[in-house]
């Protein structure tokens, strides 16, 4: 036991960590602002694929319309 503890004594381990790690930095501003303009980008999106839609029922409604006048439907029931 006194054998092994003398070689721990003469070869001491020597462990480099090396540097810790730099800290980040909190949350920005320039975060938040982009994060509501990525917002803004999806609402603007999505506002655009609505209308689009919206339009090409509106579209085909009336084209349907046009095509069998004599079929009575809600909106010329005026129900």
């Amino acid at each position: 036991m006194a054998f092994v503890l003398r070689l721990l004594q003469d070869k001491p381990i020597i462990v480099d960590v090396g540097k810790p790690p730099e800290t980040t930095p909190d949350i920005s501003l320039d975060f938040v602002v982009g994060m509501f303009a990525m917002a803004g980008v999806f609402l603007l999106a999505a506002l655009v694929g609505s209308l689009v839609v919206a339009g090409v029922i509106v579209l085909m409604k009336r084209r349907r319309q046009r095509l069998t006048p004599d079929e009575p439907g809600h909106t010329t029931l005026r129900i």
